[in-house]
């Protein structure tokens, strides 16, 4: 059923506490819970709720959670913990009085997670509407942008072939263990002590051991796969459910380390891509391709992200660069004059080529076009900020949903920590002109 309206009594209660009486009133996240239009919010989400059953929890509620949690950098657990003991987070949250424990189940945000979708570039619109309503975006900044790519790492270890087999065989014999699939022989602590001894043998560069201890590890999990599959045939049910493991298991066992072409990096998480962007830290980086536009110059606030989406299958830069600009100009309604890019993005199919300028490029690059251009490097702090404060350092979710989730949200949590900063300094600005106002100066001495 569609989530319960959001309602206020406004009257005192003899055995609880309001919290509007034990806050201050002009804290900043207080503001900001004020300025988030939550009516839209509700309206934009409650299409994805069926008329009857039990109503859901308040849009407000959870969406806020959300924020809070992308705005502090805060695992699903620590928000809910810190909710209990923080009145500003309960009040954010359309709390009227203060409570002492979680009203809800901590699963409820990965279910809203999954129910939203592609929803949630409604709460980047409305960061981007909240900041231009407070002065720190202006319409003009939305003209000019910079568009980069990134990794979002995925919560993987490195993918070493003894590591993959491990896990394979782990994987599939957890499975058989909850399904009642009786094994001749589980192969674990042979396959855990082969995992360790490889990569012992591989830090001594005693390879030929090395490989000696990947051959038992791919024999095991050999005879582990045939031995499930005898096991289940003939019956339909237990065939579909262990289709998809072990063909991953197949692949795992048969690809090799320096193969070309598409190879699996994790057992519990297959869309996992293997990304090089020259860098000399991390020459190949495990997750998935993050495109961000932020704006070139920086608005009162700072440098806001005007989009971020993933980019699953690790496509040329340069191709996805007109689906980028489109995607921004209908989420902020401002049509891009111009585009800043780095020289990943050379031959790109943007709509308007003359308009994108390249880093490096000398041809029609002069006055302020040579200003903006100089400026390209700055969204590179901008994602830094992402990954240090934010969640796209690590994505935790699961799935190609989580990951596209992750990216958005971590770019609402940016947005809306800028938000918070020049709210601060608006308040500070008033309280000094405010005490300047009323301070009584001392009288003039009469000239001697």
């Amino acid at each position: 059923m569609r989530p319960k309206k959001h309602e206020t009594t406004g009257s005192a209660d003899l055995f609880r506490a309001r919290l509007d009486q034990i806050i201050n009133m002009r804290h900043e996240l207080v503001q900001l819970a004020g300025k988030i239009d939550w009516e839209f919010i509700d309206g934009e989400i409650a299409p994805l709720y069926s008329d009857s059953g039990r109503p859901g929890i308040a849009t407000q509620f959870v969406i806020g959670l959300f924020l809070l949690k992308h705005i502090y950098g805060l695992s699903d657990e620590g928000v809910c913990e810190r909710w209990v003991h923080d009145p500003y987070f309960q009040h954010f949250t359309g709390e009227e009085f203060f409570r002492h424990e979680f009203p809800h189940e901590r699963s409820d945000l990965s279910h809203w997670r999954k129910r939203l979708g592609g929803k949630l570039e409604i709460l980047l619109a409305e960061s981007l509407r909240v900041a231009h309503e407070s002065g720190a975006l202006r319409t003009k900044d939305l003209a000019r942008v910079t568009v980069d790519t990134t990794v979002q790492p995925k919560d993987i270890t490195f993918p070493t072939d003894a590591k993959l087999l491990h896990a394979a065989v782990k994987g599939l014999t957890r499975l058989a263990r909850k399904r009642g699939v009786r094994l001749r022989q589980s192969y674990v602590r042979i396959a855990k002590r082969a995992a360790m001894m490889a990569g012992r043998y591989a830090h001594a560069k005693q390879f030929n051991r090395h490989r000696r201890q990947l051959r038992i590890l791919r024999t095991r999990l050999g005879r582990l796969i045939r031995d499930i599959r005898r096991k289940v045939a003939g019956n339909a049910e237990l065939e579909a459910v262990f289709a998809w493991p072990l063909s991953r298991a197949d692949q795992i066992r048969s690809q090799q380390q320096r193969q070309r072409g598409w190879k699996l990096y994790s057992f519990h998480a297959p869309e996992v891509e293997c990304i090089g962007k020259g860098k000399a830290s991390a020459p190949y980086e495990f997750g998935v391709k993050a495109s961000v536009v932020t704006t070139n110059a920086r608005a009162p606030g700072g440098q806001f992200v005007l989009h971020a989406r993933t980019l699953p299958g690790n496509p040329y830069d340069g191709h996805t660069l007109g689906a980028v600009i489109e995607a921004t100009e209908r989420l902020t309604g401002r049509e891009i004059e111009r585009a800043y890019v780095d020289k990943g993005y050379r031959g790109h199919h943007a709509p308007n080529p003359r308009r994108v300028f390249i880093s490096g490029q000398k041809r029609g690059v002069f006055g302020r076009i040579k200003r903006e251009l100089t400026r390209r490097s700055a969204i590179e702090a901008v994602i830094g900020h992402m990954k240090a404060e934010g969640h796209l350092g690590r994505c935790y979710l699961k799935g190609r949903a989580g990951d596209a989730a992750n990216v958005i949200l971590s770019a609402v949590g940016y947005n809306l920590r800028l938000v918070l900063a020049w709210l601060r300094i608006i308040l500070r600005v008033i309280l000094l002109a405010l005490l300047q106002t009323f301070t009584i100066r001392p009288a003039l001495k009469p000239a001697s």
